[in-house]
Formats: C-alpha cells, sequence, structure tokens
C-alpha cells in the first residue's frame, strides 16, 4: 500500500489542474489515468482539440473543387495527420508537466476498495493507493443506443470517426444535437455528402426557433439533408457499406453510406469504479452525485467535470477545479450556487454561440423584456471575412437594462461571446455596451448596432 496526500483518478483538465495545484503545495499526489492516449483528457484527446483542428482544415478544404475527390481525399489525410500531431504534442506536453512537478502517474484502471483507499489494475498486477482525499475526475464518453448492429464495422463515434484515415463519400448521423451538427458540418466541408437522422421532430428544441431555422438554412445549404421524427431500427453490413434501416412517417426505409456516427449523447463514466465500496452516490441519470462543494456522498471524495453530471465543457472542469480549490485552500465561498452565465460554443460554420437566457426561457419566467436581432450581413466584417450567413439576437430586461442573454450565430462568434459573459457576470448594462468603443473592422463592433435596437 502507498500512502498519499491525494488520489485523482482521471487525467481531464480538473484533476490535472488539482494535481499540479497540490504538487506546488509540497502535496504527495498520485493521478491514475487509464490509457496513456488519454493525458490531458478529453479536450486534448478526442474531443474540443482534435475536431477543431478538423473544423480549421474543413474550411480551407472548400476551396478545392467539388469534383477532384481525390485531391479531397489527399487533403482530409492531412488533415488526420495534423490532428494527429497537435493531440500528441498536447499530450507529451500535459504529461512532462505533471512528471516535472513531482506528481506519481499511474497508469491502470481505479477501482474503490473502502472509503479511502484505491486499487489501480493494469495488466496482470496492481498497485493500493490510500489517502484521506480523492477526486474523481474520469469524464464521459458517447452513448451508444441499443439498436441492432450497432457493433458492425464502419459504425464510429465521433472520436474513433476522428481517426478514420480515409474520407468517406458518405456519412450518415444518428442524431441532431451539437455533437451531430459539428461534425456534419466538418465532413461536409471536405466534401463528403451527410445526411443527419433525428428523433424527434423539432430542430435543436433549446434554441428559439429563430436561431434553429437560421441554423437549419446554412446546413442545408452545405447540401446536408436532416430526416426528423425517425426511428433507427437496424444497422445491416453490405459489402463495404453499413445499410440503415429505419422508420419515417410510419414507412420503413433503408439508407446505404459508408460511415456512420453516433451522436446520441455522452454518459458519465463510471463503470468499474465501485463506488458503492466507497458509499458514493449516483444520480437517476449515472452520475456521481455531488453537493455545492463537488463532495460526493462521502465527504472524503469529490468529483469534478462531466462524471459529475453539470455541463460537459472542458472549461467548466476548469472552473470545478475552483470549487475544490476554494473548498481546500481558500475561504470556501466559491460553490457551484455561485457559478453563473456559462457559455458554449457549437463550431458549425459559422460558429453559433450562446450565454443565459433565450427569448423563450425568458417569457416562461415571466420576464419583462426587449430583443433586438440583426442579420450577419449588416456588419463590414462580414464582408471582408465573405460570410454574411447568420443572425444575432441579443434579451435585455426591459427595467433595468442588464443583459439576459445572446445568441451569435456568426463567424467569431465563440470569442464575442466571452465579452458579453463578462458583462453579465459584472453587471454592465446594454448602454455601456451599446456605446463602448471597439476595434474596427470587427465582428465585436456589432455590439453597437445591436444594441442600440433595444
Amino acid at each position: 500500500m502507498k500512502n498519499y496526500d491525494a488520489v485523482i483518478i482521471g487525467f481531464g483538465k480538473a484533476g490535472k489542474t488539482l494535481a499540479a495545484d497540490m504538487a506546488a503545495r509540497k502535496m504527495k499526489v498520485a493521478l491514475i489515468e487509464k490509457s496513456a492516449q488519454m493525458y490531458g483528457g478529453t479536450c486534448i484527446n478526442v474531443g474540443c482539440i482534435p475536431s477543431k483542428s478538423l473544423v480549421t482544415s474543413a474550411q480551407e478544404a472548400q476551396i478545392i473543387k467539388a469534383a477532384d475527390w481525390e485531391q479531397k481525399q489527399t487533403f482530409y489525410q492531412k488533415a488526420v495527420a495534423e490532428k494527429k500531431r497537435v493531440t500528441a504534442m498536447l499530450r507529451q506536453k500535459n504529461y512532462d508537466k505533471l512528471h516535472a512537478a513531482g506528481v506519481d502517474i499511474y497508469n491502470g484502471t481505479a477501482a474503490f476498495a473502502d472509503d479511502t483507499t484505491v486499487t489501480v489494475t493494469a495488466g496482470d498486477g496492481s498497485e493500493v493507493l490510500t489517502a484521506p482525499q480523492i477526486f474523481i475526475n474520469t469524464g464521459a464518453s458517447s452513448f451508444f443506443p441499443p439498436i441492432k448492429g450497432i457493433e458492425l464495422p464502419r459504425i464510429y463515434d465521433s472520436a474513433s470517426l476522428m481517426d478514420l484515415d480515409k474520407l468517406p463519400r458518405t456519412l450518415v448521423i444518428i442524431g441532431g444535437g451539437y455533437i451531430g451538427l459539428e461534425f456534419a458540418s466538418i465532413y461536409a466541408g471536405f466534401g463528403s455528402k451527410v445526411v443527419i437522422l433525428q428523433d424527434t421532430q423539432e430542430f435543436l428544441p433549446r434554441e428559439d426557433e429563430d436561431i434553429a431555422a437560421e441554423i437549419l438554412k446554412v446546413m442545408q445549404n452545405k447540401g446536408i439533408e436532416f430526416h426528423f421524427g425517425v426511428k433507427v431500427e437496424e444497422f445491416l453490413h453490405q459489402k463495404e457499406q453499413v445499410v440503415v434501416r429505419y422508420i419515417e412517417n410510419n414507412e420503413e426505409k433503408t439508407l446505404p453510406t459508408e460511415a456512420v456516427l453516433i451522436a446520441a449523447g455522452r454518459r458519465p463514466n463510471i463503470q468499474g469504479l465501485d463506488l458503492e465500496k466507497a458509499h458514493i452516490n449516483t444520480t437517476p441519470h449515472g452520475a456521481v452525485a455531488v453537493n455545492e462543494r463537488l463532495q460526493t456522498s462521502n465527504p472524503r471524495v469529490w468529483a469534478m467535470g462531466d462524471v459529475n453530471g453539470g455541463p460537459q465543457f472542458t472549461y467548466v472542469s476548469l472552473d470545478d477545479y475552483r470549487i475544490v480549490r476554494s473548498q481546500l485552500f481558500g475561504d470556501g465561498s466559491y460553490t457551484l450556487a455561485r457559478r453563473r452565465n456559462v457559455p458554449y460554443s457549437v463550431f458549425i460554420t459559422p460558429a453559433y454561440s450562446r450565454v443565459g437566457l433565450n427569448e423563450k426561457e425568458a417569457r416562461a419566467q415571466g420576464l419583462n423584456i426587449k430583443i433586438a436581432k440583426l442579420p450577419v450581413s449588416a456588419f463590414p466584417k462580414a464582408h471582408v471575412y465573405k460570410d454574411t450567413r447568420g443572425l444575432l439576437k441579443v434579451i435585455a430586461d426591459a427595467d433595468s437594462g442588464q443583459l439576459l442573454g445572446a445568441m451569435l450565430f456568426c463567424a467569431e462568434s465563440f470569442e464575442m461571446i466571452n465579452l458579453l459573459k463578462l458583462a453579465m457576470d459584472t453587471g454592465t448594462d446594454c448602454q455601456t455596451l451599446r456605446d463602448a468603443i471597439y476595434t474596427h473592422p470587427t465582428m465585436s463592433e456589432a455590439f453597437n448596432d445591436i444594441f442600440a435596437l433595444l
């Protein structure tokens, strides 16, 4: 048995940041990671970084003639190679940083033996680690629904699809949520024929109808085909293809394709942790249950990042670390209750970003609101980018003038949204945003115009 001040299970954003912090405080820290290919966590290896690398490459690929398939294939293969180079470099940097800090890194599968003890198994061997504080940061992984034939070749999740060394001529995506849309945009950009099968009739039900309609129009104009209210029944193998058998409008249909992406959501990684041996409860959705301080039902154990059922973003995982840091080394005042205004971006082209309430949420709360909307074509920088697609929409409190929410569907929205999140956090009103001096030409100067409409 090896004794530590802290044991961290999982090399994700929260886990690695906490490990480095503790090591800097001269604490003896062990970090357990199941796979050496996941140093740094989901974002670096199979999530944000590799997918956004392909987003950039797909935008560049669109200048290639549509008819020149071999050239597109070569470009795609170079893009995948570049994606692998970037992730390998960042993975190594993450390992080197913690190793140099004195963190003991274990490769293996972790399982609780009791409240303060974790067993690490690798191959035929195992080691037992004990600590008064244990932190779970095991992330989440793709959910594969129980569809017959889903285990067949040529059926992928988002991580395995990005490792394909050959661009599929056709790609069927099961699920029309944010992950499905990002990959639809990427592969349509490279030149694949993309079809999305969605089980619900409503497109992007979390968003306002005008925003969802604008996104759908842009995606369809890229040649992406959508089918709503679809029930996928079975996958069948046929030579070098997969045949998707599904029901649409009470009619059975089949669709052959070279590749299928399952984009049906992600589930917390709790399998094999033996949480019950440490008296750790889970939620009905299979996440580790935590309180506002991110403690589990075992007060010696915390859960951070995707595994605790919160928003599945790497920057939220980082904020989870801040909550834990406040509890361990601060005054304990920063908790989940103080977290506000979490923004998100969907990296389709152009990108869609949002923070705060949308119109239907504000009206459901009975708030007295003002709304402003402008097409992206109204802004000079959009014409410089030669991309005037999209729509900007902001929601303000009619009485106080405070910004309640923003939806930005335009180039550079993923940068612009951070300014509005900061404005909401600091109580900056819409008049101040309207009258601010922004550099020119930039997309941010659109705020002069749209806030003038409130």
